[in-house]
């Protein structure tokens, strides 16, 4: 079987130029394993904030670049591993905690669904060029906080103008800083590659 890179094509994304495999679905599920424990690694570098019980976290960055480079199916697959992992005991939400609930769980629920997002995003080109990749990254961060911070209020018990200004006001500016780093990192992957689209 052919064993070069599969050739850039309208709806790749970064993971689809790995070489082809004879078994695609262990490579798959390499990625799939290997993004849930980079977004686990990545929870554990965690600066509390103050007046929050959220602390900034690189999870969110671990886990819109994982959405990214895997697309929607691996990326879905991987973050719902990391949260049904983490859910089941395993010490990898952030600071090392673990289980269903918590002020920041619901951070975890929509980083599950901003990696399907961005990976479907990243699929129409969304990774491509620095304007695309800061536009899917707002998407992303958007749908994070708009399952997080409702979560916060209803998880305690903070009015709604409190959740906000507890669990998404002190972010923005790590936001913008990891959108910096992803605009510089997605489209330069794609030009290493000689893929652009």
């Amino acid at each position: 079987m052919n064993t070069a890179a599969a050739p850039a094509r309208s709806g790749a994304v970064l993971a689809d130029l790995l070489p082809a495999a004879r078994h695609r679905y262990a490579v798959d599920t390499a990625l799939v394993v290997g993004g849930a424990a980079l977004t686990g690694i990545a929870a554990q570098i965690a600066v509390p904030v103050p007046g929050s019980p959220v602390p900034v976290t690189g999870q969110t960055f671990a886990a819109l670049l994982i959405g990214t480079a895997l697309g929607a199916r691996r990326g879905f697959l991987s973050l719902a591993l990391y949260t049904l992992v983490g859910m089941a005991g395993m010490p990898w939400f952030s600071e090392g905690t673990s289980g269903p609930g918590g002020a920041s769980f619901g951070y975890v629920l929509g980083m599950l669904l901003a990696a399907t997002v961005v990976g479907g995003l990243a699929r129409r080109g969304g990774d491509r060029s620095v304007l695309r990749t800061a536009g899917t990254m707002a998407v992303g961060s958007l749908v994070i906080y708009a399952v997080g911070v409702p979560y916060l209020a209803l998880s305690t018990g903070m009015s709604m103008s409190a959740a906000v200004a507890a669990g998404l006001v002190p972010f923005l500016i790590g936001d913008a800083l990891k959108a910096a780093l992803a605009m510089g990192a997605l489209p330069a992957s794609w030009k290493l590659a000689g893929r652009r689209g």
